[in-house]
């Protein structure tokens, strides 16, 4: 469910297809630079009703480690 959001949130915010998503994208695989993940951050903590630390957000490596990431705070 987590993942599903993040890649429809990814499709809004990047306009990458979702469909060509897996755990293991990155940003970087997106062609994201520092704004996009900025933004994206921001759709995310409103879509999930969170708060993503700075800190916590540079060490998103891949998209399961920002499902982890999110599934942790939801629980």
């Amino acid at each position: 469910m987590v993942f599903d959001k993040l890649k429809e949130i990814i499709n809004e915010e990047l306009g990458f297809e979702s469909e060509n998503l897996m755990l293991e994208s990155t940003l970087e695989d997106m062609g994201a630079d520092s704004l996009d993940a900025v933004e994206l951050i921001m759709a995310l903590e409103e879509a999930f009703d969170i708060e993503i630390a700075e800190a916590d957000a540079v060490g998103f490596s891949s998209l399961g480690s920002i499902v982890s990431y999110i599934e942790e705070k939801i629980s």
